[in-house]
């Protein structure tokens, strides 16, 4: 019977549909929603943005709360239709109601709100901030108590949960998403490369990217002041370690601009005597050196270096034995890529395939070097070389001519000095 009841009825349970789909939408919205634009938009003076930031902080309590309020409306809708269907048909209107809760459940309380929210999840989030705080704050108490019960039951089957670990992954997220844009064609390589290069700081030392005690250009402190002129004159750095006796003991850091205002103030009278170089002590112009541990990172080298105005240091191990040195420049580097000025030699940072897709590389490149150049993933944890990976994969010191093939790709010991691998030959297999 269609009477005053069943209408005012019918009118309850459109009403509950409505709130229904704002649920679903405001659930969708507010958990596809970014964080990071919503954060901006707050900054911008948009405060339902700044309210759905606030309130997603905790989205184990926002999920509840949307989920309990969801929950209440379906069942009270579906309870109402079933009542009013059963009065107006009989035992049949049971079959009828649920045939009729489900589509316009599925439709509009559901598909139609969470695609709406999907399309436009920040303003969709700004939009259903007010009322969801609202219902957050009401249903606060019951949601407490369903997520002890929940936990509870979780840690009985060893499941920890910690609503909070999703800020750890906040890191991960960018990766994948620049990973993803440039594969898509929307973020550039050379882009995605400085910030990740930038994210990456934290996680690396010293150690791995230092340029290496045997490549060092150092000059002996006890030769004559006119061939240190010279040695610093011909080389293409301003600053050059001083050592007194052996190549370990480092008694100073050289600037060759110090060691020219010395000899201009030398020349004020129109001339430098004899005596004057003699007697001139080079560790009077020569910088203190600055030692750091091999196993500091990177990012608290860079504070380190802009707090003490310097970019240059020794880079030494646990027990003070020189391993390298480093400058700011190669932390730059890892986050611009290879910096070069008027004194690098022209290419020898660029890496060339010939026809056949090979490439030939010098043993001491890095790992992350060779996988920023050529898009690979060759894995740097037990290395920090190609040369080292090589010898850890091999299990051995390969010899000339040698050939390995590992992780995808095929490597070929081209030329060694001693007992380092000094040229590669490095073809991918795919």
């Amino acid at each position: 019977m269609l009477d005053a009841v069943f209408w005012t009825t019918a009118g309850a349970v459109l009403f509950l549909l409505v709130l229904s789909g704002f649920f679903s939408g405001s659930e969708t919205a507010l958990t596809a929603a970014s964080r990071g634009k919503l954060r901006s938009n707050a900054d911008k003076g948009d405060k339902g943005a700044e309210r759905a930031f606030r309130i997603t902080e905790d989205r184990e309590r926002l999920i509840g709360s949307v989920l309990l309020g969801n929950n209440l409306v379906n069942i009270l809708a579906t309870a109402l239709t079933t009542a009013m269907f059963t009065r107006a048909l009989g035992e049949s209107g049971v079959a009828v109601a649920t045939a009729i809760m489900t589509i316009l459940i599925l439709i509009f309380a559901e598909v139609l709100p969470k695609t709406y929210a999907i399309t436009n999840p920040e303003r969709a989030a700004g939009f259903a901030s007010l009322p969801i705080s609202v219902v957050v704050t009401v249903f606060a108490p019951v949601v407490s108590a369903v997520r002890i019960l929940v936990r509870g039951v979780l840690r009985i089957f060893g499941v920890q949960t910690d609503p909070d670990n999703n800020i750890l992954a906040v890191r991960e997220e960018i990766t994948g998403a620049l990973q993803m844009g440039q594969a898509e064609g929307v973020v550039e390589k050379e882009d995605r490369d400085r910030i990740l290069g930038a994210l990456d700081l934290a996680d690396r030392t010293v150690e791995e990217i230092m340029l290496h005690r045997t490549e060092i250009e150092m000059i002996d402190a006890a030769l004559p002041v006119a061939e240190i002129l010279k040695l610093c004159l011909d080389s293409n750095h301003t600053r050059l370690p001083l050592f007194r006796d052996e190549r370990e003991n480092i008694v100073g850091v050289l600037h060759a601009k110090d060691l020219l205002r010395a000899m201009h103030k030398m020349l004020a009278d129109g001339r430098i005597e004899p005596h004057e170089m003699a007697e001139f002590d080079i560790l009077t112009v020569a910088m203190t050196p600055y030692f750091v541990p091999e196993t500091t990172t990177l990012d608290d080298q860079m504070r380190q270096f802009l707090a003490r105005h310097t970019h240059f240091a020794l880079v030494v191990d646990e027990y003070g034995t020189l391993q390298g040195l480093i400058t700011l420049e190669d932390i730059l580097e890892e986050i611009v890529g290879e910096i070069t000025d008027e004194f690098d030699t022209d290419g020898e940072n660029d890496l060339q395939a010939d026809d056949m897709g090979r490439y030939i590389i010098d043993g001491a490149m890095t790992i992350r070097d060779l996988n920023r150049a050529t898009d690979w993933n060759l894995p740097d944890d037990e290395a920090n070389t190609v040369a080292g990976l090589v010898i850890h994969e091999a299990q051995m010191i390969p010899t000339v001519g040698q050939v390995f093939s590992f992780h995808g790709f095929r490597f070929e010991v081209l030329a060694k000095e001693e007992n380092r691998l000094s040229e590669l030959r490095i073809t991918s297999l795919s």
